[in-house]
């Protein structure tokens, strides 16, 4: 079982790293904007789904860049397939990770606080 989950993490971020470049480099659907990155894949044991987690960073509208993701999930499925070489590819299921987004609001909100502490 161990080394079963050592392959599917290294299958994770193998597809972490491609999913990243054909977002950002190959996907012309115009709905899709902003920074997005993916910041975590997790394919299931039978390597049927993946689900791929996505950050969105200063786009016109999120949910919109979400559905343009999900309608060009066949498109980037094929462009996975051709770059990582294992016998299926697996369907993607796009969700958003707002860890980031999050985190840069904790930051904002300790930057308000943090002087007021020194006073």
């Amino acid at each position: 079982m161990p080394e079963n989950q050592t392959r599917l993490g290294r299958i994770d971020e193998e597809y972490r790293k491609e999913l990243s470049n054909i977002i950002n480099y190959k996907i012309k659907n115009p709905n899709v904007t902003g920074l997005i990155s993916v910041t975590k894949v997790k394919v299931t044991n039978d390597l049927k789904y993946a689900k791929v987690y996505v950050s969105i960073l200063n786009s016109k509208n999120i949910k919109d860049t979400l559905a343009g993701l999900k309608k060009s999930s066949g498109f980037i499925r094929s462009e996975l397939a051709r770059k990582v070489n294992l016998r299926n590819t697996p369907e993607l299921i796009f969700e958003l990770d707002d860890s980031i987004e999050y985190g840069a609001k904790i930051d904002s909100i300790l930057k308000e606080i943090m002087p007021k502490k020194e006073d």
